[in-house]
């Protein structure tokens, strides 16, 4: 199977390369700067690689009848008062940027239209994130990709034909794929990690996983079915107002993910089998037969 490497920033993705761990924090900030940075901050600690955030142009991404509908919030009673309540503006984002560089972590975001491409470019981000939403959005795809940034694709709610689109209309060049599975949360039973592997085959680029699952096993074992990322959203409180908090892991969970994800790492080993060191007393101990060591 072919081994493709995608850089990021400082590192590298695929292969037998660490696993790259994204804490997306969405929009689960509820449109608050100083979550949004407590966030950040949860993530430096557990030892993430990256924060994610979501950047949409309300009215482009929007049609006027959507943003008129009834829909109460804490923020109004129209569903375009909480749109916009919920995004952060150029000033906002140049405060995430000063932050994420004192704390030394990167951070890029998931644009949903042209416009918030635009906005993002200033910041020089590492890498652009294509929403499962979003995959099906060929003149969005061919505007992000020129840039000439990579792109990860997430695959959420899409057919493999619609996957075969994307990729053609991106290029392979500089791609990682997520498998994901877009219900909030997701049913265990909805996962389907074996399509790792199988995408991976696919399409030859590196392919990384995005959970909306409420536990950690799955995502640990993405990383053994071959995850070359893993995207988790995290929130201060679950119990929190907002439509991705029931979804997303609180800082406990971050931390037990990254955690776990490197004991993984390092107990793969490299598959050629071996008697270390260590068990050479225990053979002298225990074994009657073919004792020789």
């Amino acid at each position: 199977m072919v081994n493709p490497i995608v850089r990021i920033g400082s590192k590298l993705l695929g292969g037998e390369q660490p696993c790259y761990i994204i804490a997306e924090i969405g929009i689960n900030h509820n449109g608050d700067l100083d979550l949004a940075k407590r966030l950040i901050s949860v993530a430096v600690a557990a030892g993430c690689d990256a924060v994610k955030f979501q950047k949409r142009t309300v009215e482009v991404v929007y049609t006027a009848e959507e943003l008129a509908k009834p829909r109460e919030s804490p923020f109004g009673t129209t569903n375009g008062d909480l749109k916009r309540a919920l995004e952060f503006g150029e000033e906002d984002f140049k405060d995430i940027d000063a932050y994420c560089k004192a704390v030394k972590i990167a951070w890029f975001s998931s644009c949903w239209d042209e416009p918030s491409v635009d906005i993002m470019e200033q910041f020089n981000p590492p890498c652009y994130k294509i929403a499962s939403a979003s995959l099906t959005d060929d003149n969005l795809l061919r505007y992000t990709r020129k840039t000439g940034r990579p792109i990860i694709l997430s695959t959420g709610m899409s057919t493999l034909d619609e996957i075969d689109h994307a990729v053609d209309v991106l290029g392979k060049k500089d791609l990682i794929i997520l498998h994901a599975c877009s219900t909030y949360p997701a049913y265990y039973s909805e996962l389907n990690l074996r399509a790792i592997p199988v995408m991976r085959e696919r399409y030859g680029v590196p392919v990384g996983y995005s959970g909306h699952e409420t536990g950690i096993p799955s995502t640990v074992a993405s990383v053994v079915l071959g995850a070359c990322c893993v995207e988790r959203h995290i929130t201060m409180d679950r119990a929190m107002w907002g439509s991705d908090q029931a979804a997303s892991l609180e800082p406990n969970g971050i931390g037990r993910v990254v955690r776990d994800i490197r004991l993984i790492e390092q107990s793969l080993g490299d598959g050629v089998k071996r008697v270390f060191e260590r068990e050479v007393p225990i053979i002298k101990k225990l074994r009657r037969v073919g004792a020789s060591v």
